[in-house]
């Protein structure tokens, strides 16, 4: 009896410690990571990072596979570069991989991950998502606008008729279209001036530049984000051009949002007449989940503004490239106009379905020169198997959607330009077929991507259809460029010159 006695405290210990065993999660000390290259002390494998990122991970998957961990820092970073491993993240694990990691970018550049593309996976987010689906992307919205792309079409089809025989830098004008289109939607003004004469805030080229240069620091692989101890350095200097560039353009949100604000006190009544108006309403709204701050609205709004702009302006831009080089394909694309539109009139949105030839460029372009070639990074709030392999909480993943349209599974001779590759076949868009992934999949799909495909849809047929393009003198199809400058979008290096010539009636333009 008394032995049972001393027995029992060893009792209740092993019970407890049984208890807290299964309540605990066993720690998996022989995990199987994916294959990856040997990671150096402090630095990882940023060593293996050159300028052009995209490539340099598509070479490294050349080696390593599909999935392959890599090293930034001490932290672990995993690449997808197959259709298979996309999927994986972007479909199968999606609520497990729909966050966002905290970058600096995020911080400095997007209020404090206030904006859609930054902010981490939770009410807040789904908020947003909520209100730019039903208030902004909704098919009735997008039809009340369609006046306003079409007016600024044809300012801008009229502007290049003026500049017939002249060299034209092509990114430059369809900057300034879709600038002028997505202003008119989302703010309901042109807050820029386009010449000396005009007074405003901020003049275009310069609204411009501070488009293109917050796509560039989006982008950007900021060493103090992988090696914290050294972020006070900041030894690329990418954090001072970030905090440089919010004070420019939140000086420009704030004359947008005081604008709006002074209207709607003078308005007694009045209703959301765009983008802005209708989110400030919202931040007054006492039920809303998630308050709308000053801050938030900007971040929102900022957000509408660069997704509509820049991506739309360089799918065109890729596009003429590749089509330059490709005579025949030119000539395929103006019969196909000539023969569904004819000569007395211009593109519609809603002609489309009778123009595949026209749109089967765009798919063949995206594949090839996709919209982000790195998909903005997932990262994963749990521990998750993905395709066999064990991927840790706190892992970032980046889907490689240039090694993807390269992909020799999917793709018949992947480097070379052949839009005749998706007329045999029903080739899905909108992030259900994981081989061509121009808008993301899953949660964090781009939710504008309706409005992006008419404006890319439109604006590259009446280019094709309205104008002969000619390269200038002295230059032939070898001879146009088609290396990258990386950014969160990535442009041709070498913008283009061509010569445009009016080939329909005077009148129509």
């Amino acid at each position: 009896m008394e032995i049972s006695w001393l027995l029992l405290p060893l009792v209740y210990i092993i019970a407890a410690l049984a208890l807290i065993s299964k309540i605990i999660p066993k720690q998996n000390l022989n995990p199987k990571l994916p294959p990856g290259p040997k990671p150096w002390p402090l630095i990882g494998n940023f060593n293996l990072i050159g300028s052009i990122p995209h490539q340099s991970l598509h070479f490294l998957s050349q080696k390593y596979g599909g999935i392959m961990l890599l090293k930034f820092g001490k932290f672990p970073v995993v690449v997808a570069s197959s259709p298979e491993i996309a999927k994986q993240f972007l479909k199968i694990h999606d609520t497990v991989f729909a966050s966002r990691p905290a970058l600096a970018a995020g911080k400095y550049l997007s209020y404090n991950y206030s904006d859609m593309s930054f902010a981490p996976y939770g009410p807040y987010w789904r908020q947003t998502r909520k209100i730019f689906l039903s208030e902004v992307f909704n098919a009735r919205k997008l039809e009340s606008f369609e006046h306003v792309r079409m007016e600024e079409m044809h300012n801008f089809l009229s502007h290049l008729c003026s500049l017939s025989g002249k060299r034209v830098v092509l990114r430059d004008h369809l900057m300034r279209f879709t600038l002028s289109s997505i202003s008119r939607i989302v703010l309901g003004y042109k807050y820029f001036s386009e010449s000396e004469h005009e007074k405003s805030i901020i003049k275009l080229d310069e609204l411009i530049g501070l488009l293109d240069e917050w796509f560039f620091l989006t982008g950007v692989f900021n060493i103090g984000d992988w090696i914290p101890w050294l972020n006070f350095l900041d030894l690329q200097g990418y954090v001072k051009k970030m905090k440089d560039l919010r004070k420019k353009l939140d000086r420009f949100l704030n004359h947008v949002i005081d604008d709006h604000l002074d209207r709607r006190n003078e308005e007694k009544g009045l209703n959301s007449k765009d983008v802005v108006d209708k989110l400030l309403q919202l931040a007054e709204d006492p039920n809303l989940e998630v308050k709308l701050t000053r801050d938030c609205v900007k971040a929102l709004v900022q957000n509408l503004l660069l997704g509509g702009i820049d991506t739309s302006a360089t799918t065109v831009e890729w596009t003429i490239h590749e089509i330059l080089r490709h005579p025949c394909v030119l000539q395929r694309a103006k019969e196909e106009l000539d023969r569904v539109i004819g000569r007395n009139r211009w593109v519609e949105e809603n002609d489309f379905s009778q123009l595949p030839y026209i749109d089967a460029i765009i798919m063949e372009s995206i594949r090839l020169h996709p919209l982000a070639t790195l998909l903005a990074p997932h990262y994963s709030v749990e521990d998750c198997k993905v395709a066999g392999y064990d991927i840790s909480k706190g892992t970032m993943v980046l889907i490689n959607t240039w090694s993807i349209g390269r992909d020799p599974t999917s793709w018949d001779k992947p480097e070379e330009f052949l839009p005749e590759r998706f007329l045999s076949k029903e080739i899905d868009m909108l992030g259900s077929n994981f081989a061509l992934l121009p808008f993301g999949s899953g949660r964090r799909r781009c939710p504008g991507y309706n409005l992006g495909l008419n404006v890319v849809r439109t604006t590259l047929a009446n280019l094709l259809h309205g104008f002969e393009l000619k390269l200038v003198e002295g230059m032939n199809s070898e001879d146009i460029c088609v290396k990258e400058e990386y950014g969160l979008t990535t442009h041709p290096k070498e913008p283009l010159e061509i010569i445009l010539e009016p080939t329909l009636s005077f009148d129509l333009y």
